[in-house]
């Protein structure tokens, strides 16, 4: 989809506007925008409204061709509410219906002449930032494996978004929501790809292909230099599988060269079998989607290549399979993570944390002013927040909350939210292990309290947080893919650091 922003006066020079359609908003009051009053020259808009043929209820919409006094050669009627001021729920409804009307249009181009700034507290760049990611997740496709492609995508392909005046910022906006719908897409093919294409070394590919098309700096780290750095808890997941691991990290480096480097870490496992403590089989499947973290860091970065921020960032992604076998760590077994720590592992299904633990500690190294990781890390957090939020942790409230403000903001300038839960050292206590210096589980009650209270270990040298996307990074059931969230909050965190 290509996009643009045009100025229009809607009193003057909308009607004048060459376009194969121009979409307008109506209420369910049967009132007009000011958008679809320009073009009512001769009535026909007006008469459709009092008419009840579009009743103005969120998601309803009317084709009219032909009308008079206009140079588009259709008007698509959108309904977007009782209430002027338009509510997000509403807007979002309305870009939905909108989006799937054009699909069947004979149109190759349309102009979008909504009231964005009349959504109830949100602004213009909110409004295009929504209309771009709206229109990229209609036309995603998940048929890279299928022998016989689903039908191809017909309609309008060019979208213009009237506005007052097309400044430099707001196409600044539209830039920056067209390069994260770009990273949205990089995270949700890597997440729908068959987990026996993207392996470890899959993902080492794209991080590479990545530097290459945007200039990062990327390392590839393989299991005898894990070996050598000591990654014991990280490398206690990859030993039944006969995948390789592999430990990648890309640089961006797009700030000043003093200034320490935002960092984000990724859990990358690409399949997640549960190890010996094996998962049941049904739903098995969808633990290829147990790599979206990585994925999200890796959409990320294509997002702010593509923008070539004014930022330092470094992203960590720490990829393997955890299998059973004859080789697979047990449970009961101590590993000694990269930092010294001694790990009782009681569950082997619990190696999110594992792999986690030594990236955590090795992020050290880059005196990062903050480190983020995502993880698909526990069930219990889809129990908590369900699949509209991510779950967030920092450390101590009181002293470490400028950064959880941040990523929460970020996550509500997107609509891709964030929840915040607590962590603290009564969860560390459910912890404790009689033979180790933790247990990769905790006792019963709080499991993503406990899983992240158990990463928090490994990140006291700075400034930190967590975000648990295991409700949000994919969808079950008839709608079944990933999301490419949060590759929005990330981005957008980011951008507001610049």
């Amino acid at each position: 989809m290509d996009f643009s922003i045009k100025a229009f006066d809607t009193k003057n020079t909308l009607g004048a506007a060459k376009s194969g359609c121009i979409a307008v908003a109506v209420f369910e009051n049967k009132k007009l925008s000011e958008a679809a009053k320009a073009l009512d020259l001769n009535g026909a808009i007006s008469a459709a409204v009092k008419s009840g043929d579009i009743s103005g209820k969120p998601g309803s919409t009317l084709l009219l061709r032909g009308v008079a006094g206009m140079a588009a050669s259709r008007v698509l009627l959108v309904g977007v509410g009782a209430d002027e001021a338009i509510s997000e729920k509403s807007f979002g409804s309305a870009v939905t219906a909108m989006l799937k009307a054009f699909t069947s249009l004979g149109a190759q181009d349309a102009i979008i002449a909504f009231p964005f700034e009349n959504v109830k507290g949100r602004d213009l760049n909110w409004a295009v930032r929504s209309i771009v990611v709206a229109a990229n997740e209609s036309e995603f496709r998940s048929d890279a494996q299928k022998s016989k492609k689903d039908p191809a995508i017909t309609g309008v392909r060019k979208l213009a978004l009237a506005v007052p005046a097309a400044t430099p910022q707001l196409k600044a906006v539209l830039a920056q929501s067209i390069a994260i719908a770009n990273g949205m897409n990089l995270t949700k093919e890597l997440g729908n790809l068959s987990p026996n294409v993207c392996t470890p070394t899959y993902l080492a590919n794209t991080a590479r292909k990545l530097a290459e098309d945007y200039g990062f700096d990327v390392e590839v780290l393989d299991r005898k230099q894990l070996e050598a750095l000591k990654m014991g808890s990280f490398l206690s997941v990859t030993r039944g599988s006969d995948e390789p691991p592999k430990f990648i990290v890309l640089k961006h480096m797009g700030g000043k060269p003093k200034d320490a480097p935002t960092v984000l870490v990724g859990k990358g496992i690409t399949f997640d079998t549960g190890g010996i403590s094996l998962k049941p089989g049904p739903g098995m499947d969808e633990m290829k989607y147990d790599m979206c973290g990585a994925g999200s860091v890796l959409g990320t970065f294509r997002a702010i290549g593509e923008m070539n921020i004014k930022l330092n960032v470094i992203g960590i992604v720490a990829a393997c399979e955890n299998m059973p076998s004859g080789r697979a760590t047990k449970p009961g077994d101590i590993v000694t993570a990269m930092n010294g720590t001694t790990i009782e592992i009681l569950n082997t299904d619990a190696e999110g944390r594992l792999v986690l633990a030594d990236a955590l500690t090795y992020a050290e190294r880059f005196k990062p002013a903050a480190v983020v990781d995502i993880a698909t890390l526990t069930g219990a957090c889809i129990v908590a927040l369900g699949h509209h939020n991510s779950g967030l942790f920092t450390r101590h409230d009181d002293i470490h909350n400028a950064l959880a403000d941040e990523l929460m903001d970020a996550g509500a300038q997107t609509g891709d939210t964030a929840w915040r839960l607590p962590i603290g050292e009564n969860y560390n206590e459910q912890l404790k292990s009689n033979f180790a210096d933790l247990a990769n589980i905790g006792s019963p009650g709080g499991a993503s309290c406990t899983a992240a209270a158990f990463l928090e270990n490994f990140t006291r040298n700075y400034t930190w947080a967590h975000l648990d996307i295991a409700g949000t990074a994919w969808k079950s059931g008839a709608a079944k893919g990933a999301t490419g969230r949060p590759v929005p909050l990330l981005t957008t965190f980011l951008l507001n650091r610049v």
